[in-house]
């Protein structure tokens, strides 16, 4: 017993691992999550294919082997102890057991016997009547038995742990493991087209167990799954190909999807019998004892076309079509050596849904003006999935992910939003994340929107902010306006603080501030801290300036004046740029004042990005595809059959308890119509229910009068 739950112990052990870590996934994909250290250690261990692993099928086979010899030894008994009622036990016997009586009840002791026995087997025991010869004249045992069950439990249960366990290694990939190792069968890691793999590699539709996945594409059909392995891919044939007319998607008002469903048709290859159906979540279609799931859905070869928006100075702008899974060669200039850049379209996703509420003002509870105790508590109380965080859903339109790859091979990552997105008070912006891992969150830069909803008004400024001779007309312009003409000294000096401050923050100050700054050229002496080279451009630039040339204590006061100069030369700036587009001079209003702080930051963090230029996300054809597991279980209804076992054998040895009973009757001495009555009663555990059915038996038994 202890061995047995040892096993069954480290067996569900090893099950919330394999639950919790996906398993065979490829390798770098648990670098990424988990590191060198742990992945090498999974691998090692072969938790990354648990159910596969060989000291999980010697523990599997262990504990089939130990719990089956435990029935084949313990069944006979108890089969032959079910049909024994013991009515052979001597009266002497009797008296050893915890629950015994005696007392004289009216007739002679075959008339008692008669009436006992009845009782007993009105009240559902299974009774026994036994006549014994003795020298006071005859007697009479009656042997009784209830709760039989409880022996039968003992067979459920340990039977269920037998079945439980054969049915998950037909259901495993057991067999799959079995035809690789003795059918010449290997894993595929190779790349191309799934007609092109060889028959090594694929196994046979008459399989008997397996699961894998199938995409299938709108308007395309596949009969093909594939079958994850840790060390490649399996190719599973199917005696059937699934045609995706329809991918089905329904969402709620907020955007949150509510529905996955999937219109199919299954042509059968043997019959060529074509079978519309219908796979939702939940809800699978079966043919040929295989069962199609819903699992996922992905893209199914998207086209997109795209707009190269340059970030350097220079740069022209250009469209890109492609499709998504695709890629498209980038030359970095005009000539035919230059590097180049590769574009891989990695996904589309049509509805994005965000949470615009979480930390937004006024969800939290601790306004002090309007305590409401009730409410307070309320907030807290019920559903597990109540939260006092004010959730605001809202979806915020297409996006596009792709990576650019150099000629080394290294890519980084990009997912930028095709609309602009309403942040409240921090205005509408463009959001272009960044990452250089699939490990890594993604990072956004946030351009800001003009009036019309479009990047232009921003690039125009980025582009004025480039010219020195704009950046010298918006200079004047604003010491003129922002100081008393008559002073023409404090022009003077207004528009040279505004002119270096926008030199600064464009990069055209760059070498100035680096001389001010301490040494930080190779060969510092020992010991010596070398100081962080100086930005070249944006706020940090300006604060490159002020760390070297401000007095610490005068910092902040200095920062302050800098950065509403500086607002003003790029507001003046940006008044420039809208009149050389022809354009309308800009309002001041509250949206203008929004868009310029957000240009600002903006401004300050696009030397920062690391990428030539965005890809912005123009126009685009979605083609849907929906992602099946398609599984072929042997092994399910032998684990039913093994569950139902468990809970009836569980019931019945916890609720159901063995009781067995004995009455002797003898002759009483000098009475012919009485007989003298031993009453003993066994149970398999000692309880208070025992107890009190004890005594009513004996108040109803051995009553003199019954």
């Amino acid at each position: 017993m202890r061995f047995a739950i040892a096993l069954l112990t480290v067996i569900c052990i090893a099950s919330v691992i394999g639950t919790v870590l996906k398993q065979h996934e490829p390798a770098v994909n648990y670098v990424n999550q988990f590191g060198p250290f742990w992945a090498s250690l999974f691998a090692a261990l072969q938790l990354n294919a648990v159910y596969s692993a060989w000291w999980f099928l010697l523990i599997l086979a262990f504990l089939v082997t130990s719990t089956s010899l435990c029935i084949a030894r313990n069944t006979p008994k108890i089969l032959a102890d079910l049909k024994s009622l013991k009515e052979n036990v001597r009266e002497q016997s009797l008296q050893a057991f915890a629950h015994r009586a005696q007392g004289a009840v009216a007739g002679a002791p075959e008339q008692a016997a008669q009436r006992i026995g009845q009782a007993l087997a009105g009240a559902g025991w299974k009774v026994k009547l036994q006549r014994r010869e003795g020298p006071a004249g005859a007697g009479w045992m009656v042997a009784a038995r209830a709760g039989a069950a409880n022996k039968l439990g003992y067979i459920a249960a340990h039977s269920s742990i037998v079945l439980v366990c054969i049915g998950g290694l037909l259901d495993g990939d057991l067999i799959v493991r079995a035809q690789m190792l003795l059918g010449g069968k290997s894993t595929y890691s190779g790349g191309g087209l799934i007609a092109e793999v060889p028959a090594e590699h694929r196994l046979s539709s008459s399989n008997p167990t397996f699961r894998g996945n199938l995409m299938v594409a709108e308007g395309m059909q596949s009969g093909t799954a594939i079958l994850n392995q840790s060390d490649g891919i399996l190719l599973q044939e199917l005696p059937f190909s699934i045609e995706l007319k329809k991918f089905i998607v329904e969402h709620y008002s907020t955007g949150m999807p509510k529905l996955f469903a999937s219109e199919i048709v299954i042509h059968d290859r043997e019959t060529g019998q074509a079978i519309p159906a219908r796979v939702e979540v939940n809800h699978p279609a079966r043919h040929r004892g295989i069962e199609i799931y819903q699992s996922s859905f992905d893209d199914g070869g998207s086209s997109v076309k795209l707009q190269a928006i340059p970030l350097t100075p220079g740069g022209q702008r250009f469209e890109v079509q492609g499709v998504i899974g695709g890629s498209t060669p980038l030359s970095r200039g005009s000539d035919p050596g230059a590097d180049t850049l590769t574009l891989e379209y990695t996904a589309l996703r049509v509805i994005n849904v965000e949470n615009f509420g979480a930390g937004a003002a006024g969800t939290s509870g601790a306004d002090v003006r309007a305590v409401d105790l009730r409410q307070s508590i309320e907030s807290r109380l019920g559903a597990g999935h109540k939260t006092v965080t004010r959730k605001e859903l809202r979806n915020v339109g297409p996006s596009i992910t792709y990576k650019l790859r150099d000629a080394a091979g290294q890519a980084r990552e990009f997912h930028n939003y095709m609309l602009p997105v309403d942040l409240g008070t921090e205005g509408t912006v463009f959001l272009l994340g960044m990452r250089e891992t699939p490990a890594e969150s993604f990072r956004y830069l946030r351009l800001p929107a003009d009036g019309q909803g479009t990047l232009e008004g921003f690039l125009r400024l980025r582009a004025a902010l480039e010219d020195p001779r704009l950046r010298a007309e918006a200079v004047r312009r604003y010491a003129a306006k922002a100081t008393d003409p008559t002073r023409p000294d404090l022009v003077q000096q207004l528009a040279a603080s505004a002119g270096r401050a926008l030199e600064l923050f464009a990069g055209a100050g760059g070498t100035a501030a680096a001389t001010s700054v301490p040494d930080a050229r190779p060969g510092t002496a020992p010991g010596a801290v070398a100081a962080p080279a100086p930005a070249t451009a944006g706020l940090q630039a300006i604060a490159s300036f002020m760390e070297a040339n401000v007095p610490e204590a005068e910092r902040s006061r200095a920062g302050e004046v800098v950065i509403r100069i500086l607002s003003g030369a790029l507001y003046e700036l940006a008044q420039l740029a809208q009149e050389r587009a022809g354009l309308p001079p800009l309002s001041a209003d509250d949206k203008t004042q929004v868009f310029m702080s957000q240009s600002v930051l903006a401004l300050s963090d696009l030397p920062l990005y690391p990428a030539p230029m965005v890809f912005k996300l123009q126009d685009f054809q979605q083609v849907q595809a929906s992602v099946f597991q398609v599984a072929r279980a042997p092994g399910r209804n032998i684990v039913y059959l093994g569950c139902t076992l468990l809970i009836i054998g569980i019931f019945a040895m916890l609720y159901v308890r063995e009781r067995r009973l004995w009455v002797w009757l003898a002759p009483l001495d000098g009475q012919a119509d009485a007989a003298r009555a031993t009453m003993a009663l066994s149970t398999n555990r000692k309880t208070l229910d025992a107890d009190r059915e004890f005594e009513r038996l004996r108040s109803q038994l051995l009553a003199p009068n019954a």
